[in-house]
């Protein structure tokens, strides 16, 4: 399977919010770097981050505007639209995202997005995991 199609089985992953689905791209050492946040190794740890939302999202959707892929190097990039229905609003912040694929396995995650953007719609008092 291509480095690009793995990442789009992934975003297909994501948009059906079930974790082990999600979970089953990653292993004990792949890195996701929430570039504005920090970065984080493994995949219970992967899952902290993104738990926060996908435990409390009804739908989620990533709008695809763009796709490239370094054949040679087995990595994607992807311009996007996150999109989360929460229970009393939608959230939606444009990302961009590096994807580094070894056998299958998204090896390295990093998203580049405008956290005060993303912040900004959430529900007060929300904090981002740590």
């Amino acid at each position: 399977m291509s480095p690009r199609q793995v990442v789009l089985d992934f975003v297909a992953a994501m948009e059906a919010n079930e974790k082990d689905r999600i979970l089953a791209f990653f292993d004990d050492e792949s890195v996701f770097e929430n570039v504005p946040v920090g970065s984080v190794t493994g995949r219970a740890e992967i899952w902290k981050i993104l738990e926060s939302i996908h435990d409390y999202a009804l739908s989620v959707n990533y709008i695809l505007h763009n796709i490239a892929e370094d054949t040679a190097n087995n990595v994607v990039l992807t311009e996007r639209t996150d999109c989360y229905e929460l229970p009393d609003r939608m959230i939606r912040f444009r990302a961009m995202g590096t994807f580094v694929i070894e056998n299958g396995i998204i090896r390295h995650w990093r998203d580049y997005f405008d956290l005060k953007q993303c912040m900004d719609q959430m529900p007060a008092g929300t904090e981002w995991p740590e």
